[in-house]
């Protein structure tokens, strides 16, 4: 009998009826959610969980905000700091818990917060702000909007995946002195808006979401003593070309198994699945349906892949669908679970204290 215990952290924008991260105890087996609390917190558009399953970070109006997290998952504040810049949208942290990375939409800016051994957000030890012009005469792509930030999977270096430049920036991480220094740019096709990035479970392989043109660009990746080595493999659509003027593709993630990649796409209000291909990385078009909700922001898929969740931002509700590999399609599974302009999800094992 499986004795692991899960919970989902789903973060809102709280200018409607919400008012913080909802805290929900998850059945992985039935696929099931059910709301426990609600932790008080300013927009938590972004959040993610430390390696050590100790600590939660979250962006929030003042900057980020640390929680510690109980035994039963619950949240406890420890503090919060300001970043730098404008309000951010996306956190990540390495797996030492040393430093916590911050993307900011509004002002393309990449934060580098210190922190400390308790868990909580030091000073910034470094900050650039990205600069240039894009390719598009539509304003949300002529300037630097840092939509997403992602430790490669040895932890060297950050992308930082920027919409309205069509680039990835990647930069050499110095741990020992906090720094931030460039090498290398992915640079996309024109009006491609790259807004996620998630790499394979064996950490060969890239996959750079583009939300404008609807397709996902895949890489093969290598960590060579000289730089980070990126290759472009493969360029896949999302959607259909019909569907792709009334489209905004939103979300990716990789199944914890690693043979599949889930996407959602905004607009058109789909989810479809690819199969990964584990010799050479390169993705295969499965299966796609509706999720019957409106612009499905953010997906998380549950640890044994079975079921996925869609967090539709504009019905305010999360849909629940079971996946069925072998016939090759996925079904709602329950009852939509009212929750009010959900921004992001992170389904976490809890760990013993």
């Amino acid at each position: 009998m499986n004795e692991d215990r899960y919970v989902a952290y789903v973060g809102t924008y709280t200018h409607g009826s919400s008012v913080g991260i909802h805290i929900y105890d998850v059945d992985v087996e039935k696929g099931d959610m059910k709301e426990r609390k609600v932790v008080p917190i300013s927009n938590p558009s972004h959040l993610t969980v430390s390696a050590n399953g100790r600590f939660l970070y979250s962006i929030a109006d003042e900057g980020v905000a640390a929680f510690r997290i109980g035994p039963d998952g619950d949240l406890n504040m420890i503090n919060q700091k300001w970043i730098g810049g404008m309000r951010g949208c996306f956190v990540d942290v390495d797996k030492q818990n040393r430093y916590l990375f911050v993307g900011g939409y509004h002002d393309g800016r990449v934060s580098m917060m210190r922190l400390n051994e308790d868990g909580s957000i030091g000073e910034i030890a470094d900050g650039i702000f990205h600069t240039g012009m894009g390719r598009s005469i539509a304003e949300r792509n002529y300037r630097p909007h840092v939509n997403c930030v992602r430790l490669t999977p040895m932890q060297k270096y950050l992308c930082a995946v920027d919409g309205g430049l069509d680039q990835v920036k990647i930069y050499w991480i110095d741990y020992e002195r906090g720094k931030l220094k460039i090498a290398d740019i992915l640079r996309g096709h024109l009006e491609s808006s790259p807004r996620m990035i998630r790499f394979s479970k064996d950490g060969k392989y890239a996959y750079v979401l583009c939300e404008e043109s609807n397709d996902i660009d895949v890489y093969h990746y290598e960590c060579a003593p000289h730089g980070p080595l990126f290759e472009k493999i493969q360029n896949i659509p999302t959607v259909s070309e019909a569907e792709r003027r009334n489209c905004g593709a939103s979300d990716i993630e990789v199944s914890e198994d690693g043979k599949y990649l889930f996407c959602s796409n905004a607009g058109v209000n789909s989810v479809v699945i690819y199969t990964i291909d584990q010799e050479n990385g390169h993705l295969a078009y499965m299966c796609a349906s509706t999720i019957s909700g409106d612009y499905p922001k953010t997906i998380a898929i549950f640890p044994d892949s079975k079921h996925f969740v869609s967090l539709n931002h504009d019905t305010n509700e999360i849909t629940t669908f079971k996946v069925d590999y072998e016939n090759k399609y996925f079904l709602m599974d329950h009852r939509p679970i009212s929750i009010d302009q959900p921004n992001c999800i992170r389904i976490h094992k809890l760990v013993k204290q």
